[in-house]
């Protein structure tokens, strides 16, 4: 095997299907079959595959120029995707850096926080603090923030690690109440250790690869004031939820605050090329400027601001807006919802649902011990993370397809009893 596949054990691997062309909701196989994509090609294919309107622009762009370094040349789409995510995004995130993928976003973001105190004359605030069960990239910063064994632990003996707070209790409606213990814990964190902590890392509302598991927005705000209180930077990643997963365009909305920072990815352009932006705030950015390249943001990806990248961007955010995405994912969200009650079973341990997400959290990973088999055989893709099934569907599935991928579901957990 000389193709090396991520998050895989190569030995004695199995054949993977080979996919020849994608349409739609829709993956073609080079075997004549066809897969229902149930989870937008790892969450990013948010229009579906061959989008007309993004293949035209992105066709006519590459007539123009493809790449074009950022360093010492700028380019319209860059200036224009610039303007447009500040334009989009909570209020206060007013400037842009791009990179190559979520990752590296994750990388810019931390190198931002840390070297903002540096550059504003503190001295040893360098601790990051993130939530239990997060996941923010496979970069060795990004390793050393997420918690997560999986991904991890062959890295452990070199990662320095910061803290890990508990995620709230009581899912997206949880009352002051039930949050109240992970927000007392954050606050005794900052009381004690705020002369060492520089931010605070996690994703708004639902940690994604780390779980699914989905919290209040509540705790969101409580956090939002801690970090103000203590002179800690607040990021917010959202690879995984930006541009309207969770219902809302971005989830940070679902709180009504601003992040200091906050990181995009994934879904900002449409799984067609891989890019990724790190807005801040007109605070961070400020702590940056100076005469000397001390105080400058060292950092910079070949690959950043591509022109190509950003042009799909730019088309997709337009289909987002002119289209009423918001609406689509209503209704994905309502459709998941009420055949999630049909589906019952002992093997199940909770269901959630938010925005264009559905998740079934089984008690054992074994009961989904064949499951990716099973869905290749009924002519859906659904590729679970250990005890976790879920959908993160495209936005353009027709409810004929979304039914089918949650019958398939009810299929399966149904031979189980």
């Amino acid at each position: 095997m000389k193709l090396w596949f991520p998050y895989k054990q190569m030995k004695n691997m199995e054949v993977l299907l080979s996919v020849k062309n994608a349409q739609g909701a829709v993956l073609h196989m080079e075997n004549g079959t066809a897969l229902i994509d149930g989870i937008s090609s790892w969450w990013a294919v948010i229009h579906g595959y061959n989008h007309p309107d993004i293949n035209a622009a992105l066709i006519s762009q590459i007539n123009q120029v493809s790449h074009v370094m950022l360093g010492g040349l700028s380019h319209q789409p860059a200036a224009q995707l610039a303007d447009t995510l500040v334009r989009i995004t909570p209020q206060g995130l007013n400037h842009v850096f791009f990179s190559d993928s979520g990752s590296i976003g994750v990388e810019v973001a931390l190198k931002m926080a840390l070297q903002y105190f540096k550059n504003e004359g503190y001295t040893g605030k360098t601790i990051i603090v993130s939530l239990k069960n997060g996941y923010h990239g496979d970069t060795f910063k990004a390793m050393e923030v997420s918690d997560d064994s999986d991904f991890t632990n062959a890295f452990d003996d070199v990662l320095h690690r910061g803290y890990f707070v508990n995620i709230p209790t009581g899912g997206y409606n949880a009352t002051d109440t039930e949050i109240e213990t992970a927000v007392v814990e954050v606050e005794a964190l900052f009381k004690q250790d705020a002369a060492t902590i520089a931010c605070f890392i996690l994703e708004p509302v639902i940690q994604c690869a780390g779980g699914m598991n989905i919290y209040s927005p509540l705790y969101l705000q409580h956090v939002r004031r801690l970090c103000d209180e203590y002179n800690i930077l607040l990021i917010f990643d959202e690879v995984a939820t930006g541009f309207g997963r969770t219902g809302k365009l971005f989830a940070a909305e679902h709180a009504g605050i601003s992040p200091d920072i906050m990181i995009m990815g994934k879904a900002m352009t449409a799984g067609y090329i891989g890019h990724a932006a790190t807005l801040a705030s007109t605070k961070v950015f400020n702590s940056f400027l100076g005469d000397t390249y001390e105080k400058a943001l060292m950092h910079g990806p070949t690959f950043m601001g591509n022109p190509l990248a950003c042009t799909v961007a730019l088309q997709s955010i337009k289909i987002i807006e002119e289209q009423n995405y918001l609406a689509k994912i209503a209704n994905i969200e309502h459709v998941i919802s009420e055949q999630f009650k049909t589906i019952q079973s002992d093997f199940i341990q909770e269901k959630r649902v938010l925005g264009a997400i559905g998740v079934i959290e089984m008690k054992d990973a074994q009961s989904l011990a064949g499951f990716n088999k099973f869905c290749q055989e009924e002519g859906v893709w659904l590729r679970p993370i250990g005890n976790i099934l879920y959908l993160m569907p495209p936005y353009i599935i027709s409810d004929k397809q979304l039914l089918t991928l949650l019958k398939v579901i009810k299929d399966w957990i149904d031979k189980l009893a």
